[in-house]
Order: C-alpha cells, then structure tokens, then sequence
C-alpha cells in the first residue's frame, strides 16, 4: 500500500463546514486531499487521479449515487473506491448504495476515527486485489483481473464491481468455503459495518449474471457455514 502521503482523497461535499472537517482530519493523518463542493467539480477533479473518493449522497445538480453511477460505467474510474457520506441510515438506501458500487457507507455524524478505519480498510481491499493473479479461468469461465472484464468465450459478462470483486475472490479460492463475515472481510476490506445481508444481496445478483452460461451452479451455498465458489457440479 502507498503511504498515506502518496494516497489522494477527493472529498466532494456541498457543506463547506463537513468538507473542511474531512479535509483537516485527512491532513492530520498525512493524506494527500482533493476538494470538490459538487459533482461536476469532482469530474474535474478526477484528471488528478484521486486513489479514493468521499461521497456525499446529497448534492446540488448530480446526486452522489448518479456520480457514482458515472464513476463505475468509465473505465478510468471504475476501480476508485468510493465511501459514501449520508444523513440516510434506512437500510434500503445504503443497500441502493452498493447497488452502483460504493464500497462503504457511512451515516452522518460519525467520528473522525471512525472514518479513518474506514478508509483504511477499504485501502486494505485494494491491496488484497492487486496481489491476485492477472487471469483466472474455471471451466470456461475466464476472469480477467487487470482488465476488469469476465468473459465466457467471445461474450463478456456485465456485472457491477462488487460482484466481480466476489467473483474474483471466489474463483481464486475455489472450493473453500467462507461465511458472510469472512466475505465481508476479504472482499468489503475488514469492513465490520455493513450487514451481513448485504453479501446475500450481492450473490444472488452474481448467480443472476452467471445463470444464462450455467456458471451459477458453480457458487454454492453451504447450509449453516456459508458459500464457495465449486469447480465441480
């Protein structure tokens, strides 16, 4: 991992009084800090290649989930990990969240040490992908981690980033079996906070992806200890 030095953090908030509590807290800790009042800023602010963002869901003009939309559908940007910052703590609105590809979420107030585990921790599963390898294949089914594509022969899969993130872990570990708390460790990045639910939520989308090529078969669940990705069916 970079040092925190080396580590760039695009804040795009409209409230100036957050904006610069986040920015003197990010700074104290060494991080090296981008700032954004809205969206369309923080798209200019992305030629500065920020290695994560802070998101505020409510913005003037683009929302934060819209921005986050844009940021998974570039392949420039798809990669960046995003924390969300909201007053919305309901469960269905951070499930919708992770539904464009956030990586964590974080519901207003919260504490300066609080988002810095956090944002470490989403740092942590960064690495963790970097170190898998490049090309995986399991029966035909063919991930390609550095391109970011999976295909099945000629065809390519569409799926948003955190299946593929379950995906690529899946199949680099197959046939070991993980529980939900283990998955969100290794895939979410030792993230303690979001509901084990939420795994659930992202596996059925994936098998929903893989249905049509017969690769859902390939995850299983493991009645009372979790799921594994099987090369056998």
């Amino acid at each position: 991992m970079k040092e925190f030095s080396d580590i760039k953090v695009l804040i795009v908030e409209d409230e100036e009084a957050i904006r610069e509590m986040l920015s003197f807290t990010l700074h104290r800790a060494g991080f090296e800090v981008i700032e954004a009042a809205d969206a369309r800023e923080g798209e200019k602010q992305l030629e500065l290649k920020p290695d994560l963002v802070l998101l505020d869901w409510m913005l003037p003009g683009i929302s934060g989930v819209e921005f986050a939309r844009r940021l998974r559908k570039d392949t420039v940007t798809r990669d960046i990990p995003i924390i969300m910052l909201t007053a919305r703590g309901e469960e269905e609105n951070k499930l919708k969240g992770f539904e464009v590809g956030v990586d964590d979420y974080m519901t207003k107030p919260f504490s300066t040490q609080e988002l810095l585990a956090r944002i470490k921790a989403v740092l942590r599963r960064v690495v963790r992908k970097d170190i898998q390898p490049d090309l995986i294949n399991v029966n035909g089914l063919e991930l390609d981690v550095a391109g970011h594509r999976v295909r099945v022969g000629e065809k390519s899969l569409d799926m948003g980033p955190t299946e593929f993130r379950l995906l690529s872990f899946f199949m680099s570990h197959a046939e070991r079996v993980f529980s939900r708390d283990q998955l969100l460790d290794r895939v979410w990045g030792d993230n303690i906070y979001i509901e084990d639910r939420t795994v659930d939520v992202h596996i059925r989308r994936l098998r929903k992806v893989l249905e049509p090529f017969g690769y859902d078969v390939h995850i299983q669940t493991v009645r009372g200890a979790g799921y594994r990705f099987s090369k056998q069916t």
